[in-house]
């Protein structure tokens, strides 16, 4: 699972950043024992995981960037 920021998890849930920094606020305690502080940008990991959980986020499914060919020269 790649790293997330909170605003893009905020936009996921419907809410506005400060609902959503509110919601964060009152899971501090779980949140930076599992290594995310409230200043921090991005969240990740179990983080992240947590997060979706308990906000019923579903992330969007991130396709692969296409692999791009050798094309000849010639």
């Amino acid at each position: 699972m790649k790293a997330k920021y909170k605003s893009e998890l905020a936009e996921l849930a419907g809410v506005s950043y400060s609902t959503f920094y509110r919601f964060l606020c009152t899971r501090r305690d779980v949140l930076e024992s599992m290594g995310c502080g409230l200043k921090d940008q991005k969240v990740r990991g179990k983080a992240l995981s947590y997060i979706c959980r308990e906000y019923d986020i579903t992330l969007p499914e991130e396709s692969p960037e296409p692999v791009r060919k050798h094309i000849k020269f010639r």
